[in-house]
């Protein structure tokens, strides 16, 4: 038998008061999901969420009585959150799914554990573990573990009938979890149900293509689902543009330190085309953050590695760091992946980074004059204040910054329209 019990996350105190607190008067309650997966993988253990036989009102009724907080976060669907010394455990009664469409399910709860088992997607998410730190395992999960293979449970096609996100879900699984080549069974079962992604609403849709995008290496992944066609159902900008770049962006993160950004993954893989990634924004419901990243990098220009520094630090004043940073690192990651043997793009790249420290050090200089001191000269508010401000900020700029309080202001007295009041 399998033993978690010496895992230091199975001892947190926390977890076990859940534990004696759910077991014993006739129920049991045991931890499922990813910890057990994660903690079988030698991979950090996050949330950590449990499936119990008591019903979701006697779940509550133990946490009130023992005065732990509890929160009905999913009390349709059996869930409900307990909070001890701050830390959030999701507790979800056991359930068979009686109805879906594809979107939605309808539930019945029960005490059957190899029925709760059988109604997940994978078996690498199907194992248990109970108070005693015994996996428990319904599916042939533990086999899965081994190989690192993601594979529906049971049959591959009535899986994803009853939720069409498992097919992103497939190959997110993958690009974090598997080696190889994906499961046949269930490669073609997402080949044969991909126009079903259209159903599925965009938030959804987002959501798991962000996760995919940020695990450690997702260009297998993306790789497969390009090849089947999936990747072309949800980002239909990739067609013509390919993923060819991300090999070395990945290999640059990896290299340099960067914190793997799913928006920067993205962009590599899309074409910085402003009015194609408005649309794309807007079909994924992206947030308005995400939306502007996105915007300033396909609006940023190329950023010539040869350009001054002076020149440098005025694109950054007028362009801001976002869109800049963004395309620095693109081009840094295609110059390494190109620098093996050419010394011209062993330069380029050493050029491009030492842009992307000044990027990273960048604070943006303060105009020192405002529209208050043109007023005080005698020009009435309006358009010709900002014309005259416009017209020596752009020349301090190119004088880099230089020019200080008072000698801008001797030259905005000297200015036409100030000079002859």
């Amino acid at each position: 038998m399998t033993s978690l019990a010496h895992h230091d996350w199975f001892k947190d105190p926390a977890l076990q008061r859940v534990l004696s607190l759910l077991n014993g008067a006739g129920a049991e309650t045991r931890i499922v999901g990813g910890a057990v997966r994660n903690s079988l993988m030698d991979l950090p253990v996050g949330d950590i969420d449990l499936a119990t036989t008591l019903m979701p009102e006697e779940v509550i009724a133990r946490a009130d009585a023992a005065g732990i907080k509890a929160v009905p976060t999913g009390i349709s669907h059996g869930t409900v959150t307990l909070v001890v010394d701050g830390e959030p455990f999701e507790v979800t009664t056991l359930r068979t799914d009686m109805q879906t469409d594809g979107r939605h399910a309808q539930v019945v709860f029960g005490r059957d554990w190899e029925a709760d088992a059988h109604r997940r997607d994978f078996t690498v998410n199907a194992l248990y573990l109970d108070q005693d730190g015994r996996v428990i395992d319904f599916v042939s999960g533990l086999a899965d573990i081994e190989r690192r293979n993601i594979k529906f449970i049971g049959e591959a096609s009535r899986r994803i009938a009853e939720d069409y996100l498992r097919i992103l879900r497939f190959f997110r699984f993958f690009a974090w979890y598997g080696t190889g080549r994906p499961d046949a069974d269930g490669l073609r079962a997402c080949v044969a149900a991909r126009g079903r992604l259209s159903t599925l609403s965009a938030e959804r849709i987002w959501s798991e293509t962000r996760k995919l995008l940020s695990a450690d290496d997702p260009g297998r992944a993306l790789l497969w689902m390009r090849q089947v066609g999936v990747l072309t159902e949800v980002l239909p900008e990739t067609e013509k543009w390919g993923i060819d770049a991300m090999p070395g962006l990945v290999a640059a993160e990896t290299a340099l330190g960067w914190s793997p950004d799913p928006l920067l993954r993205l962009a590599s893989i899309v074409p910085p085309d402003a009015e194609r990634i408005s649309a794309m924004s807007q079909r994924l419901k992206m947030s308005k953050a995400e939306a502007g990243f996105l915007q300033d990098w396909a609006k940023t220009p190329n950023i010539d590695d040869e350009m001054s520094t002076a020149g440098f630090k005025r694109l950054l004043y007028r362009r801001g760091t976002a869109g800049i940073l963004a395309k620095l690192k693109l081009s840094t990651a295609v110059a390494r992946s190109k620098a093996e043997g050419d010394t011209r793009e062993m330069a380029r790249t050493a050029r491009l980074i030492a842009f992307l420290d000044e990027a990273r050090r960048w604070e943006k200089p303060q105009f020192p004059l405002s529209g208050a001191d043109v007023i005080a000269l005698g020009v009435p508010a309006g358009p010709e204040v900002g014309k005259m401000l416009t017209a020596l900020e752009d020349q301090w700029v190119e004088e880099n910054f230089a020019a200080d309080r008072a000698a801008l202001l001797g030259r905005l007295k000297d200015a036409p329209g100030i000079s002859d009041r």
